[in-house]
């Protein structure tokens, strides 16, 4: 297999870093490795799939700053991520910092789905952008469904402190309209990406 990139080798490191960075001094450790531990996990394979099948630093990017911002998140349990603290100018009533990590999903998610698409999956550019449109909405509807089955499952502080729907009853369609809406609002923008180049359509 060809070597990573110095940039991608470098993602892989600070997403490793990041790992037992999250995971110490947890708020919620008992949620530690409902968060952490999938991301442990998958790193080998993050590192062979990039090796096996090479894509550009700017998707590659992408994923990376995807899974810190999740592991920032997990280290106080999205809920109580205290960015208010640290900008005082941002505080409001209720804790959006895990409406920030579905919005940052769907746009971060688009890039490395579509260039996956046209250069691995033999689809047309513009049915690459679809198909990551559909993937975005698939994968936010089903960890809704994951975080309801955790509702079943944990003590409910620690479900709560997981989910972070604080007290809000609508708050799966919010998710889910947010990534939706960070996967739209960056679509143009991989449109004009560099890799269509030669592909256009």
């Amino acid at each position: 297999m060809p070597p990573l990139t110095r940039a991608q080798t470098g993602m892989l490191a600070a997403v490793a870093l990041g790992i037992p960075l999250s995971a110490w001094g947890a708020l919620y450790p008992s949620n530690t490795w409902l968060q952490v531990g999938p991301v442990a996990a998958g790193l080998p394979f993050a590192w062979r799939a990039l090796a096996r099948s090479p894509i550009s630093n700017a998707s590659a990017g992408c994923i990376a700053a995807f899974v810190l911002l999740h592991l920032v998140a997990a280290r106080w349990s999205y809920s109580f991520v205290p960015y208010d603290v640290w900008f005082p100018a941002l505080a409001t009533e209720r804790n959006h910092f895990d409406r920030l990590v579905h919005f940052a999903f769907g746009a971060l998610a688009m890039a490395p789905m579509v260039e996956g698409g046209v250069r691995y999956w033999g689809l047309s550019p513009r049915m690459a952008l679809i198909f990551a449109l559909f993937f975005v909405l698939a994968v936010g509807g089903l960890y809704e469904i994951f975080e309801w089955s955790l509702t079943l499952a944990l003590a409910p502080e620690d479900a709560g402190a997981y989910n972070g729907e604080q007290g809000d009853r609508f708050d799966a369609q919010k998710d889910m309209a947010l990534a939706g809406l960070g996967a739209v609002l960056v679509a143009p923008l991989v449109r004009g990406a560099s890799w269509w180049k030669g592909n256009s359509q």
